[in-house]
């Protein structure tokens, strides 16, 4: 018999249609992230009393960096799928490398991406790499929360079997229920996260340069090692040695990196 489980809410993936043009909900998470994130990154610019004497670009200058980190996240995160999570079929099949419709985007290629994005952006505005990065990981957490809710629409990442009172099954993931494991994303990489950056933020940390983007790395690796527990691994790759997962192997030098931001903020606010 199997165990009690919630049922999975059926929603098309595709919000609308303009004529054959089928508009999905996970193209609209990442253009409301990349939106949402460009305007509260220009609140942040703006807003005097949470910089002090720190150099920071001027608010229209952000247009040109949501280009910039839009195309980093998209090309890095597509290529950073096919090269950690699925090289051989795409290797065999290079067409499909272009098919992000399909889904298949890596958060760690993505973050690699925009960081190229942000360098570009500050070597050009002559702006501290730091602050920018400073800038794009207190908005970061709003497109985690909306990707990771357009995974549970598409679906797709679903959660390992399980028989908690909230397990659902879904479609094509086989009859067990299993974990809702993108919306334990959605709140620990989205919603916590944005929290915890948005404290960080109030009580001074956009003058130590570097502070905002070590407390992002730091908490999204721990959020993302966390949710792995509960969440299926990639069929093609399954588990590697000692139960671990492609996304927290990624992570832990993730976590190192901004544990190395933090000390330096700190040490340099000190001096």
């Amino acid at each position: 018999m199997l165990p009690a489980f919630i049922e999975y809410p059926q929603i098309d993936p595709v919000a609308f249609s303009i004529g054959p043009l089928p508009i999905r909900w996970y193209a609209l998470a990442y253009i409301a992230g990349l939106l949402l994130g460009w305007a509260y990154a220009r609140k942040l610019a703006g807003d005097d009393r949470l910089w002090g004497a720190v150099s920071r670009p001027s608010v229209i200058s952000l247009d040109d960096l949501l280009v910039y980190a839009a195309l980093g996240v998209v090309v890095g995160g597509r290529l950073g799928y096919v090269l950690f999570y699925n090289p051989a079929f795409y290797l065999a099949n290079p067409g499909e490398i272009i098919a992000v419709w399909r889904g298949g985007m890596s958060f760690h290629g993505g973050l690699a991406g925009a960081a190229l994005g942000v360098w570009y952006f500050a070597r050009r505005t002559q702006v501290s790499a730091l602050t920018v990065a400073d800038i794009c990981s207190a908005v970061v957490p709003i497109g985690l929360c909306l990707g990771r809710i357009a995974n549970f629409i598409k679906p797709e990442l679903w959660g390992r079997e399980t028989d908690v009172p909230w397990a659902m099954v879904f479609p094509d993931a086989g009859p067990m229920p299993r974990h809702p494991s993108q919306l334990y994303e959605a709140g620990l990489e989205g919603v916590a996260l944005f929290i915890v950056l948005f404290f960080v933020v109030k009580a001074g940390g956009l003058r130590r340069p570097g502070l905002v983007t070590g407390v992002f790395a730091i908490g999204y690796g721990l959020a993302r090692i966390f949710c792995e527990f509960y969440r299926e691994p990639d069929p093609q790759l399954g588990f590697l040695f000692g139960g671990a997962t492609m996304g927290m192997l990624l992570s832990l030098p993730l976590i190192a990196i901004g544990a190395g931001f933090v000390v330096h903020a700190l040490r340099k606010a000190k001096a």
